[in-house]
């Protein structure tokens, strides 16, 4: 299920953060999907992919149905939030027994148990998918992504221990070693828990800063084209102690180099602005922002142009100084 749907839904997961390693993800990102004995002589095997195209069929109407109600909200009609809502619920519910009626079949199918939990955990079910994932991992001890997605509860649950989080994610590593997302997560709670970090690995504040920034590094080696993976690592350096503007800035332009489209590419020279501004390079952050037409990013461009100015009016090179925003235009 997507991200959209929770919001609408209410709740929420943490947005900024890693995303869940699932069978439904496996399919659509090359992470090698898990494997069991139990799995490899199941006969159902048909029924099991036929359940996973079912949840993305369902999650591609529901987002759907979101957006035709916003078009006709804006018209000035279309169903009630209320009406959109048990509709929604009713779709859900449907997927959701399938996956109960599989799992009552075959209860030692580890792959409907990874997918269901994530099912369950994007429609708010935070102690359901774990109860999926847990016994995922007691039916396969071995399989990486049911330690991960352990790891995903644990760090984003509030009745959870983020330490549990860092055994998780250790064990998925220890497990596969090559599989980037593992790392991608285990950085990113490294770097949201410092303080929980430090005291598990007996790190000071500097060295928990540098063991993120080293997890993301090894989850890039391995997936170097990944644009939220690199854009992720690139934020980090928003937080460093002290700064590290010049690796920041060098993260962002490799975000840069694989940034899928235009409206990516005017996020990153976003980001390029604001470091040449922190580091004095004032052409390069005033070239930065020449580059952003997009609408989406009028109001940030225009805070940056009037820190353009006045940099320029401090260095005394007021001639150079950049006139009023450039128009912005309209995508």
């Amino acid at each position: 299920m997507n991200a959209l749907l929770l919001v609408f839904l209410g709740g929420a997961l943490v947005t900024n953060g890693p995303e869940t390693v699932n069978t439904q993800t496996a399919a659509n990102t090359n992470v090698p999907l898990p494997t069991t004995t139990v799995v490899a002589q199941d006969p159902s095997g048909d029924e099991y992919r036929q359940i996973l195209l079912d949840d993305d069929a369902a999650e591609k109407e529901i987002l759907g149905w979101m957006d035709k109600s916003d078009a006709f909200a804006k018209a000035g009609g279309g169903d009630s939030k209320v009406t959109l809502n048990s509709k929604i619920q009713q779709r859900l519910d449907g997927i959701k027994k399938e996956y109960q009626d599989f799992i009552e079949r075959h209860p030692k199918h580890v792959k409907i148990r990874l997918a269901y939990g994530s099912f369950l955990r994007d429609t708010h079910d935070d102690e359901g998918a774990f109860t999926q994932w847990d016994t995922a991992r007691q039916l396969d001890p071995a399989n990486p992504a049911a330690w991960d997605n352990l790891g995903n509860y644990y760090a984003f649950s509030s009745n959870a221990p983020v330490k549990k989080a860092f055994e998780c994610y250790n064990k998925a590593i220890e497990l596969n070693s090559g599989e980037s997302v593992y790392y991608h997560n285990l950085a990113a709670v490294v770097y949201l828990f410092r303080k929980e970090a430090g005291d598990y690995y007996h790190l000071d504040e500097a060295q928990t800063f540098d063991k993120a920034l080293a997890l993301y590094r090894q989850a890039i080696k391995l997936d170097a084209d990944n644009f939220v993976l690199l854009t992720d690592y690139a934020q980090a350096f928003y937080g460093t102690n002290p700064p590290r503007w010049q690796d920041g800035l060098a993260a962002w332009k490799e975000a840069l180099r694989v940034a899928p489209d235009d409206g990516e590419k005017e996020g990153v020279y976003i980001h390029l602005a604001r470091i040449h501004l922190k580091l004095g390079d004032l052409p390069e952050a005033k070239s930065d922002l020449a580059a952003v037409t997009n609408a989406n990013y009028a109001e940030l461009k225009t805070k940056l142009m009037s820190n353009l100015r006045a940099a320029l009016d401090k260095t005394g090179t007021n001639a150079a100084s950049p006139a009023a925003p450039t128009q912005v235009n309209e995508k």
